[in-house]
C-alpha cells in the first residue's frame, strides 16, 4: 500500500528497510581486542550510500566516485579535526599496549643515540690518553735521544753494539706514534722547527729556493699531531 505524503512524495508502509540514517563502523583496529579487521569482509554491496539504487544516484551529490569512496562532508567522521589521517583514530583511541610500545621504542632511540655520542667519546679521550703518555715518555728519553745523535754526527756511533741499541730504541718509538722532526735539506717550518743560527754562506742544496736547514743540532720529536719539541737547527736563504 502507497500513501502520498504532504510534500507528493510516495511513502511505502510496507517497507521493512531502516528509515533512519545509517552508522558504520570503520575504524581499522578493534577497539576492544586491539586487532587488525577484515576491511573486505564488512564492506556492504552498493557502497556507503544510504540511498540505494537509482534513487540514491538522482539526488543532489548522490553519486559516487568510480573507485567506491564516498565523498567526505562536513557530518563525515573523517572531517573532524581530532581524528588523525593514518589509521582514522586519535591517540584517545589506540590501544594501551600500542601507546606503551611507542614509548619503549622512543626510548630505545634515545639510549641508542647516547651510546653512539659515548663510545665516539670514549675513543678520541683514548688516542689523546695515549698520546699524553707517550709524549711523556719521549720528554723523559730526550737527553738519551740527544746523546745519540751527537754521537752519530762526530761518527762515534758506526757500528758495534750500541749502534744497534739506538736503531731498536728509535725503532720501538716509531710503532708509539713517535716522528723525527728537523733534516738537512728540509724547508725550515717554523710550526716544527726552531732556528738557532742563520749561516749565509752554507751551501744549499740544489734548486733550493726557501730558507733551509743546513745544519741539525738537536732533533725535534712529535707524537701524533703534538709537537714534544721543536728541532733545533740552522739555516741559510738561497741567493
Amino acid at each position: 500500500m502507497t500513501d502520498t505524503t504532504g510534500a507528493g512524495g510516495p511513502q511505502d508502509h510496507e517497507s521493512d528497510g531502516p528509515t533512519g540514517p545509517v552508522i558504520r563502523d570503520k575504524r581499522r583496529i578493534d577497539p576492544e581486542t586491539g586487532q587488525v579487521r577484515d576491511v573486505s569482509a564488512e564492506q556492504v554491496p552498493g557502497g556507503d550510500n544510504a540511498f540505494g539504487g537509482g534513487v540514491g544516484d538522482a539526488l543532489p551529490g548522490g553519486e559516487q566516485d568510480p573507485s567506491g569512496t564516498p565523498e567526505a562532508t562536513s557530518d563525515s567522521p573523517e572531517a573532524t579535526p581530532d581524528t588523525p589521517v593514518d589509521g582514522g583514530r586519535s591517540a584517545d583511541d589506540l590501544h594501551p599496549d600500542t601507546v606503551v610500545a611507542a614509548d619503549r621504542l622512543e626510548d630505545l632511540r634515545r639510549l641508542q643515540a647516547e651510546y653512539v655520542n659515548y663510545k665516539r667519546r670514549v675513543d678520541r679521550d683514548r688516542v689523546r690518553d695515549r698520546e699524553a703518555g707517550t709524549t711523556t715518555v719521549v720528554e723523559a728519553l730526550l737527553p738519551v735521544l740527544d746523546d745519540l745523535h751527537m754521537a752519530k754526527e762526530h761518527g762515534e756511533l758506526t757500528e758495534g753494539p750500541l749502534l744497534a741499541i739506538a736503531d731498536k730504541l728509535e725503532t720501538t718509538l716509531g710503532r708509539f706514534g713517535v716522528e723525527r722532526l728537523g733534516a738537512v735539506g728540509e724547508t725550515f717550518d717554523p710550526a716544527v722547527h726552531e732556528a738557532l743560527m742563520h749561516l749565509p754562506e752554507a751551501d744549499l742544496p740544489e734548486g733550493a729556493t726557501e730558507t733551509t736547514i743546513v745544519q741539525v743540532m738537536q732533533p725535534g720529536f712529535k707524537v701524533g699531531d703534538r709537537v714534544v719539541r721543536a728541532a733545533r737547527v740552522a739555516v741559510a736563504d738561497p741567493a
